[in-house]
């Protein structure tokens, strides 16, 4: 069985148990997982019960799928995402966003914890992304291309579609002044170490804003099946080095957690217009 039919495989398994096709996805960074909990009429399916689909590792990330309505709009939530750090392989990360493709979406907001690396960033601001530094160079699209998906030379200049770039600032400034809401560049390195405050000094210098350790590798596979995108990020810390003090998993779960409301409400207003 080819790659294709694998992951057709995956979605029909899926469609048979949804009520419709959703038309958006939302990947849910650490920490940002409680957003899948408020959609109404909710479907949820494990990632263990889905036939050739990856197991998620990373902590405070459920695992499973989760469909329902918010703000009027049919969605799916994935609520755990998996990452290179976790031992899968660039070409393997393809596999969500292609299921999701074949059950029916066609917009993807991708949400992570970032690390500011621009020093005007506060912990707790939003940054919706402009563009990324992939800094490993390394595309999930590599290997033998599957046309049913998209063209093997596809551009990435406007990767992170720029009306809904637009939208999340003007929904940001909407809802009020304690969304600090900004729009920049996220960094991907592969984790799951953080990264040394020279290698933040060095990223600051190459224009990044934020660095995460997710995101890209979903972003290229949706710009790939011809997805519209949009990326926002979390500043669950200042990255390394901008702050006289060490990084910890658990601060990024606990700033994630404490603006769950927050991140919620400004998801929440997107959906609903785009």
């Amino acid at each position: 069985m080819g790659k294709y039919e694998l992951y057709k495989q995956s979605a029909d398994y899926i469609l048979e148990r949804i009520p419709a096709k959703p038309g958006i996805a939302l990947i849910l960074g650490s920490g940002l997982g409680a957003l899948a909990e408020t959609l109404e009429d909710k479907t949820i399916i494990e990632y263990v019960e889905i036939p050739n689909f990856l197991k998620s590792t990373a902590p405070s990330h459920a695992g499973r799928l989760v469909f329902g309505y918010l703000s009027g709009r049919y969605v799916v939530c994935m609520q755990g995402r998996f990452h290179y750090y976790e031992g899968y392989d660039h070409e393997q990360l393809a596999l969500p966003v292609r299921v999701m493709s074949l059950i029916g979406v066609t917009k993807t907001i991708l949400t992570n914890a970032a690390g500011a690396v621009n020093t005007a960033y506060r912990v707790g601001d939003f940054m919706v992304i402009r563009d990324h530094i992939n800094l490993l160079g390394i595309s999930p699209m590599r290997g033998a291309n599957i046309e049913e998906f998209g063209s093997r030379f596809f551009d990435t200049t406007f990767l992170y579609t720029p009306v809904f770039r637009r939208l999340a600032l003007d929904c940001a400034k909407r809802i009020g002044q304690e969304f600090r809401t900004h729009e920049g560049v996220y960094m991907f390195t592969p984790g799951p170490h953080y990264e040394t405050p020279a290698e933040i000094r060095a990223f600051r210098m190459l224009g990044a804003d934020a660095v995460g350790m997710s995101t890209v590798p979903e972003a290229l596979t949706a710009a790939h099946c011809g997805m519209e995108i949009l990326g926002i990020s979390l500043m669950t810390n200042m990255a390394a080095g901008v702050l006289p003090q060490p990084l910890s998993g658990d601060e990024v779960v606990e700033i994630a957690t404490e603006a769950a409301g927050r991140f919620s409400e400004l998801v929440r207003e997107i959906v609903g217009k785009i």
